[in-house]
């Protein structure tokens, strides 16, 4: 097998993206190519058909190669809960809470041996793997017991590339003290350098390039531009506070707030609302005003007590509140459907120290976090389900669940799905929850919003509530990936030498 790894001179300088790139690139060249990610951090994931939690990175990288996604592709994953605390995802599975000294000095090398395996089972498929890295490999107080960068590029014999943010400042610095830092046969190991992110001309960078290239003694393969607007999902939640809009759509006239909060999880549930012309969807945190929403999200969150305290105590319950009075509907997905209810236990402190706290009261339930988590891939249908006086059936909706709580009703209401199958087993299971007033919704369906009949029906219910016509299905939203897939496909090749990288796989 043939590997290329991607390793960065911190956390968030693209290298999920540009493994992305290479994903496709090799499997528009009929290479039987898989990526993999011994350890991620993120709180952004997905579930498997197999009911596996695995990291949203890879997931768009398996979709960039052709492949459905599955486990291997990367086995630890690594949830932040908060006080330097994770859950930690072993092949899909949880495996308990750790603190960060817990995993880091006793745990991850044990881990390793997960990995391997892993590494093994790839092996057996595939003819190419590209490999991304975490945050830097020169971390010097973690490498003794890292399981994701340097500790993989040697167990494969990996060429590396290491690859800078040019657009956040210091890409020079960075990759020289980066390699000044790593011991000399992790240095050599590095092949190639690549900048990312750059804007501008760059002949007036070439003179950068050559000092880089002196200095190091490693070749700069090339300089990616700045891609705005990707249409490809993100990793995790700091990528919010670097969206930039591309495309002004304060005109837009359906007008969506999505609420921020600090442990927000699956944000991507909202990117195939925010690909709508006639939909301006924004994030709202503490101290930003809801504004004229024609519609409030509340996301699925990683620590659901702790963020509803938090909606709490920074005055976005209020905000909530008001918005709601004024006639503002609300969704809430996973954790943000909890936070709807009457009150979230959590008896074995699964997610938290919080025994139980108070939701925000819209809708008539109750949730108590069990101790085994809920993944599955599910279909569902919503079968003439009224929401905001109008009415939608669309019958062969997708997406996935991945919670631990137990949500029971305190009182009758109108269910707006219905699970047909779960885990690849037939069944009619209600789902969700709907007001009397028809005003507030909640559902623990991970990527509803994917369905492009059901996302088209529920902004016409909006656009309706503003005497503004019903538009028709517009955006295929898995084409739409696909399509951004290849730009950047095409992006990448052209700024990266090939023929140079091809020598270097070997």
């Amino acid at each position: 097998m043939k590997h290329i790894m991607l390793q960065g001179t911190s956390s968030h300088v693209g290298k999920s993206i540009l493994t992305t790139a290479l994903c496709r690139i090799f499997y528009q060249e009929g290479l039987s190519v898989v990526p993999f990610k011994a350890q991620n951090m993120a709180l952004n994931s997905y579930v498997t058909k197999d009911g596996d939690e695995m990291g949203r990175a890879q997931v768009a990288q398996a979709e960039a190669a052709g492949l459905e996604p599955f486990v291997e592709m990367n086995p630890v994953l690594l949830k932040p809960t908060g006080n330097s605390c994770s859950q930690v995802i072993l092949m899909g599975k949880p495996i308990g809470n750790m603190s960060a000294r817990e995993y880091h000095k006793g745990y991850s090398l044990k881990a390793f041996d997960t990995v391997k395996e892993a590494i093994r089972r790839l092996e057996e498929r595939f003819d190419m793997m590209v490999i991304e890295g975490a945050g830097s490999p020169a971390e010097v107080n973690l490498k003794a017991n890292d399981i994701v960068n340097m500790r993989i590029a040697k167990y494969l014999n990996a060429p590396v590339l290491l690859v800078a943010d040019i657009d956040r400042g210091g890409a020079l610095a960075s990759l020289v003290g980066t390699l000044e830092l790593l011991e000399p046969d992790e240095r050599d190991l590095v092949k190639g350098l690549v900048i990312n992110k750059f804007r501008g001309d760059v002949t007036i960078l070439q003179p950068a390039l050559d000092f880089l290239e002196e200095k190091t003694g490693k070749p700069v393969l090339g300089v990616i531009p700045y891609l705005p607007d990707l249409g490809i999902d993100d990793e995790d939640s700091v990528s919010l506070d670097d969206k930039v809009v591309t495309k002004d759509k304060s005109n837009a006239p359906i007008k969506i707030a999505v609420i921020q909060t600090p442990k927000i999880s699956n944000f991507t549930d909202f990117d195939a609302l925010s690909r709508e012309d006639d939909v301006n969807l924004y994030y709202v945190k503490e101290g930003e005003e809801i504004g004229e929403a024609d519609l409030i999200l509340l996301p699925g969150s990683k620590n659901t007590t702790e963020d509803m305290l938090y909606l709490r105590n920074s005055g976005m319950e209020e905000a909530i509140k008001k918005a709601h009075a004024k006639g503002t509907p609300i969704i809430g997905i996973c954790g943000g459907y909890q936070m709807l209810g009457e009150k979230i236990s959590d008896p074995y402190h699964t997610e938290s120290d919080n025994d139980s706290v108070k939701g925000l009261g819209f809708l008539p339930m109750e949730t108590i976090f069990a101790e085994k988590k809920l993944t599955s891939q599910v279909k569902a249908k919503c079968f003439k389900w009224h929401f905001m006086g109008e009415s939608l059936e669309v019958d062969d909706l997708f997406g996935y669940e991945i919670h631990m709580g137990e949500t029971c009703f305190t009182k009758e209401c109108l269910n707006p799905f219905t699970i047909t199958q779960r885990a690849g087993k037939d069944v009619e299971i209600a789902e969700g929850l709907i007001n009397d007033e028809g005003n507030v919704m909640g559902a623990y369906i991970h990527g509803i919003f994917d369905n492009d009949k059901y996302r088209r029906g529920l902004i016409n219910i909006l656009r309706k509530r503003k005497n503004l016509e019903p538009l028709p299905v517009s955006v295929n939203y898995a084409a739409a990936k696909q399509h951004a897939y290849n730009r950047l496909a095409q992006t990448v090749r052209e700024n990266l030498d090939m023929e140079k990288l091809r020598q270097i796989i070997g």
